[in-house]
């Protein structure tokens, strides 16, 4: 079997990649972690352009009609950089929602080519996670609601109007909301088996986008903790040269090496559909949080007190690992998930389980 990536899918990591270095230093993500709506047009615009707004749109709308494993490497790439935007939520999970139902056929046709090209923002709201990331500025709200007999159902509610309850946060780039209004027929979208499905899928790959930013994060709080570690010196000697140092950082290397295969399992997991998804899901979830973890708790260790303030940009990337392992479930959430998965009588144990 080959694990590898193909030569397209290394490219699109590698252009966006190179394309974050140049556009999302971290004095631009505090500039834009100061200002009132928290998000820059001109980020999202450069984003359009450069293609990664319209990866998981219908070539018929504009976009390129990519699958999940290509999002995963994207994925690391926003982390890594803590891109302060909820490009994901609207370029990923809003656009497989739409895509899913087909009574969103006028839906698509109207907000992906938007989508694509960069002016149009999607927010989701889901059971698991209640708080709505830029619910200020959407356009479009895809909520997931109980239905008057306890059924989910998927409502597509306009933002303009909506009213919303701002929710603080330690990490400066998020801008949450909580909805308190209820919705009536005139917003459903679907309803029943379709809805919970397509609520199912959007957990899924919503706990896979997190897992991979994690990821990323873990790598660029382990790329600054080295950094850091090479220029300070004490006793005449860089503190990296100390031992104890080492063992902190190796532990951040081995946690991440764990992680991303884990990781890349899911992601493929959910671009085959496979039945047997939600344990793979989990755990990545899972993994790639106690890698994120490990990196800031290990970081602030070898950079000392000077690690938590805000001209340190370690800060940074730490705030973000500590919220993003509790969105889209927190660790209870996957743990038990995993459990039920795994204490099925069919459950997908043993090599062919994870190699298939």
């Amino acid at each position: 079997m080959d694990f590898t990536f193909t030569e397209d899918q290394v490219a699109l990591r590698d252009s966006v990649s190179r394309f974050l270095m140049n556009e999302a230093s971290p004095e631009l993500l505090r500039e834009i972690w100061e200002t009132g709506g928290g998000r820059s047009r001109e980020l999202r615009a450069k984003f359009a352009a450069q293609g990664v707004t319209g990866l998981s749109v219908p070539e018929e709308f504009g976009g390129l009609g990519l699958g999940d494993v290509d999002w995963a490497l994207v994925m690391e790439e926003l982390g890594y950089y803590a891109i302060p935007d909820s490009l994901v939520d609207t370029a990923y999970l809003a656009t497989h929602v739409l895509r899913a139902v087909p009574q969103a056929q006028a839906l698509r046709a109207e907000w992906l080519p938007k989508v694509v090209d960069g002016t149009a923002r999607l927010a989701i709201e889901h059971p698991v996670n209640p708080c709505v990331a830029d619910a200020h500025l959407a356009n479009v709200v895809l909520a997931f609601r109980a239905g008057a007999g306890g059924a989910l159902e998927l409502h597509a509610v306009p933002g303009a109007g909506l009213q919303r309850a701002a929710m603080a946060s330690i990490d400066g780039s998020r801008r949450l909301s909580v909805l308190p209004q209820k919705f009536d027929a005139s917003t459903r979208l679907a309803d029943g088996a379709l809805a919970a499905e397509c609520a199912e899928s959007t957990l899924d790959r919503a706990s896979v986008a997190v897992a991979g930013r994690l990821v990323g994060l873990a790598q660029r709080m382990l790329d600054l903790s080295v950094d850091h570690v090479a220029q300070r010196k004490q006793f005449g000697k860089p503190i990296g040269s100390f031992q104890a140092v080492k063992h902190h950082l190796a532990d951040v290397v081995t946690k991440i090496e764990f992680a991303r295969p884990v990781f890349y399992r899911a992601a493929l997991a959910l671009q085959r559909g496979e039945r047997h998804r939600a344990a793979l899901v989990s755990h990545a979830k899972l993994a790639c949080a106690d890698a994120a973890w490990t990196a800031a708790r290990k970081g602030i260790q070898v950079h000392g007190a000077s690690g938590y303030t805000w001209e340190v940009d370690l800060q940074m990337f730490m705030k973000r690992a500590w919220v993003l392992d509790a969105t889209w479930g927190d660790r209870a959430f996957h743990k038990a998930r995993l459990a039920e998965a795994l204490l099925r009588d069919d459950a997908p144990l043993g090599p062919a389980g994870t190699l298939n």
